[in-house]
């Protein structure tokens, strides 16, 4: 009687452990079935978004969580300046989110410090489409033939420009564009005849003097004229087209000194542009939304204009990827993905904020053909010349950055800028 008595207390204790397992908000690991009706996952989205960027994130957040009551988001949005530092320590330390994003850029070096994991083992499961994404940003994401993020975006460097002030300079043409011939000379032309029809308290060309954009100017230039990434095949070997990358800074060079369409140390371009005082700037297009929200402006956006051999611009991107965990469940993977994908799906909802969604479906979409300006550029997406996949990209850029400055202020001759870049950039990756 005692015996019997052991046996049935074991067996019940079996049964409460095998229920236990399979109930709540997480699966065992390697459990291949998706999230059901009654079985609610809740996954946690570190985001990077703000201003108008964290609007319409929040708002497709919404959207997602009402149509999928058994897959909910928590949105814990960080500083920009701190973010990464912020994932990687997370995902180190066992406490990072289910969901993260990175910039194209970002995402080698994300992998190479163990953040991201590889999506391929999942999407096998899911029937995940690549061929729905812009061939040119979904590429810009792989390394080594593998898929580590779903790309929503892609914001490129693109032409702003005033149609009252290039109307009045006989500069406009009867579509509302820029009368401009596609070379080098052709740009230089209009911008000094533009220059010429000013008033003193006005400028051609509303750009800085240091920093990111003159960076990402001369980094489409270096690529219109045939110049490679400036990261050897290898990725771990500077590789500078010194011929074409001095050639490319030179002419932005005497755009500041020579022509003088560009004013010097001028401290906010995009504000002075806003208020009427600047024929045109270029940056990226996540300032689309705030020039359409400037009363009184009439404005274009266009891709840059061709200065050399070939269309080429800057750009980076935003994607979704997961976050490496200590115990990973596939269960909570799919469902990440499930919204991930969601994200992608409504880039019309996105494009408001100026990006240009990823998925190449979205920019047929009625929707986003209802938005203003963006069909003007959307074209770039498929010009813009990505970084190599390379876990230096960021840490090079503030080495090409810096000895740029010094070309753009005159204080050192251009050439001797990219020998003092090269023997840095050696540095950097050493």
């Amino acid at each position: 009687m005692k015996k019997g008595l052991s046996l049935l207390l074991s067996l019940i204790l079996v049964i409460s452990l095998l229920a236990a397992c399979t109930s709540g908000t997480k699966t065992a690991e390697g459990d291949n079935k998706p999230p059901s009706s009654n079985e609610k996952v809740e996954l946690v989205f570190w985001s990077l978004f703000s201003g108008g960027d964290g609007d319409f994130m929040q708002q497709m957040i919404d959207s997602f969580n009402k149509e999928n009551p058994n897959i909910q988001i928590k949105n814990v949005k960080l500083e920009w300046g701190e973010y990464y530092t912020k994932l990687i320590t997370g995902v180190s330390s066992g406490n990072g989110p289910d969901i993260g994003v990175s910039h194209t850029s970002k995402l080698p070096e994300l992998i190479k410090q163990g953040v991201v994991s590889e999506l391929d083992p999942i999407v096998k499961v899911t029937n995940q489409d690549w061929s729905t994404f812009n061939q040119n940003i979904l590429s810009a994401t792989m390394l080594n033939g593998k898929h580590y993020a779903i790309p929503i975006d892609t914001h490129p460097f693109v032409f702003f420009y005033n149609k009252t002030m290039l109307k009045q300079a006989g500069l406009l043409d009867d579509k509302g564009k820029p009368i401009m011939t596609q070379s080098a000379q052709g740009f230089v032309d209009f911008a000094v005849k533009l220059k010429s029809s000013l008033q003193s308290n006005q400028m051609a060309f509303a750009f800085p003097s240091k920093g990111d954009d003159p960076y990402r100017l001369w980094w489409a230039l270096y690529h219109q004229l045939g110049g490679k990434d400036v990261i050897a095949d290898d990725l771990k070997t500077p590789s500078i087209d010194m011929a074409k990358a001095v050639q490319a800074a030179d002419y932005i060079k005497d755009l500041y000194h020579k022509q003088q369409v560009i004013p010097l140390n001028l401290e906010n371009f995009t504000k002075s542009f806003q208020a009427g005082n600047a024929g045109f700037f270029m940056s990226g297009v996540w300032n689309t939304g705030t020039m359409e929200q400037t009363n009184g402006l009439e404005f274009g956006v266009m891709p840059i204009p061709k200065f050399f051999d070939k269309q080429a611009t800057w750009g980076d991107s935003h994607t979704l990827i997961l976050p490496i965990q200590k115990k990973p469940d596939q269960n909570r993977q799919k469902a990440a993905l499930a919204f991930m994908n969601y994200i992608a799906d409504h880039g019309h909802v996105w494009a408001k904020a100026g990006h240009i969604p990823a998925k190449a479906k979205i920019v047929d979409d009625a929707e986003f053909k209802k938005l203003p300006y963006r069909s003007d550029y959307v074209s770039v997406a498929d010009t813009v010349a990505f970084n190599k996949p390379s876990a230096y990209n960021w840490a090079l850029k503030t080495v090409i950055i810096r000895n740029l400055d010094t070309i753009w202020n005159n204080s050192v001759p251009t050439e001797d800028a990219f020998k003092k870049m090269l023997e840095e950039m050696k540095v950097v990756i050493k």
